[in-house]
């Protein structure tokens, strides 16, 4: 997914972070210095789909505007590491052994 906030709020004649910033504190999201420099310049790690919704609606936009897909950026999974994690999943299940001194618990 590609983070798409800083030109999301450009198209609505939003330049600063700052500004941002202050617009979100009115609705109630109270965001660092850091953290908003980080949701301005660089692509998240996480955000929290509460604050997504309040930028949102700050920006009066969707969500398919500031996360824009990249399928091609998907890698596949390896063929040669597939028929390995098919091998483990056919290995003997291991059953626990009943400790001693302890009874069974009740049928």
């Amino acid at each position: 997914m590609k983070w798409n906030l800083r030109l999301t709020a450009a198209n609505r004649g939003i330049w600063k972070a700052s500004e941002l910033q202050r617009m979100l504190a009115e609705h109630g999201l109270t965001i660092s210095a850091g953290k908003m420099s980080g949701l301005w310049s660089g692509e998240p790690a996480s955000i929290k789909l509460d604050d997504l919704n309040v930028i949102c609606a700050v920006l009066n936009c969707g969500v398919e505007e500031l996360l824009i897909p990249e399928p091609d950026q998907v890698c596949k999974v390896n063929e040669q590491a597939a028929p390995a994690a098919a091998a483990a999943s056919n290995a003997p299940m291991v059953k626990p052994r009943q400790r001693d001194g302890r009874s069974l618990p009740p049928e």
